[in-house]
């Protein structure tokens, strides 16, 4: 009955998940369902939404599966699966229609298009698969992780049309429309996921500040910038996890 408790939070990413690729594709019933660029990205605003509901709920489920002494493989399973439709074919749907704006200036499909320059929104669902499959043959607990996980690629991309509707920076707007933009990120975030580099994991054996100062640096960071940049901080705190990440558990 424990296990089934953390597997309900696991669902519920899939289902926020799952509501955010139906929001992107077309639009749940009373909310926009445009095809202008600006309908389009308040469209995708809308499933950033879910997927950062999906993040909230995907940590949860492991606290509660460890808090309960519930952990299974089924429960890992099945968080992964999860975790690929919300943080990996979701955020592949964002960085899509983020491209198709870009060549087109619409969200809309578009006849002129050459469809082979929005192919490469798809490497970042290819790479969260092989990286969660690879998880998936470690260990369930560590206090790193090999490659960039799926929820922080997947967040990071959420953020990008919340910080294009919400942005006040000029020039912002045209940057988050510019292909090589979405391009250069599609790079980092694939070669990120894929790759070796260690990675800091946010999951606590204990509450010892000296053996865990990195993570409460990274919390009351994203705390501050958060409040002060709002979405923005999303792009921001993510390069600090990246570079706190490499600097303390790199290899001697």
């Amino acid at each position: 009955m424990r296990k089934h408790i953390a597997n309900c939070f696991t669902l519920l990413n899939l289902v926020f998940g799952s509501l955010a690729v139906i929001q992107i594709l077309q639009g749940l019933p009373g909310l926009s369902a445009g095809s202008s660029a600006e309908e389009t990205v308040a469209r995708m605003c809308v499933a950033s939404l879910f997927i950062c509901l999906a993040a909230v709920v995907d940590f949860l489920d492991g606290l509660i599966a460890r808090l309960l002494s519930a952990t299974s493989e089924m429960g890992k399973q099945l968080d992964s699966l999860a975790d690929l439709v919300s943080f990996g074919v979701a955020p592949g749907l964002i960085l899509y229609e983020f491209l198709l704006i870009s060549y087109t200036g619409t969200g809309g499909s578009n006849s002129a298009i050459n469809y082979w320059y929005l192919l490469p929104a798809l490497l970042v669902p290819l790479a969260g698969a092989y990286r969660l499959a690879r998880f998936n043959l470690g260990t369930s607990f560590s206090t790193e992780f090999e490659g960039l996980p799926i929820p922080a690629g997947g967040i990071l991309i959420a953020a990008f049309p919340l910080i294009y509707i919400n942005t006040e920076l000029s020039g912002m707007q045209e940057l988050l429309k510019a292909p090589y933009f979405w391009y250069a990120v599609v790079a980092v975030v694939s070669f990120l996921m894929i790759s070796t580099l260690p990675m800091m994991s946010l999951k606590f054996k204990n509450l010892s500040f000296v053996q865990n100062w990195p993570k409460f640096l990274l919390i009351i960071l994203a705390i501050i910038l958060g409040l002060w940049l709002h979405w923005l901080a999303v792009p921001l705190v993510f390069l600090v996890y990246i570079v706190l990440s490499v600097m303390m558990l790199r290899k001697p």
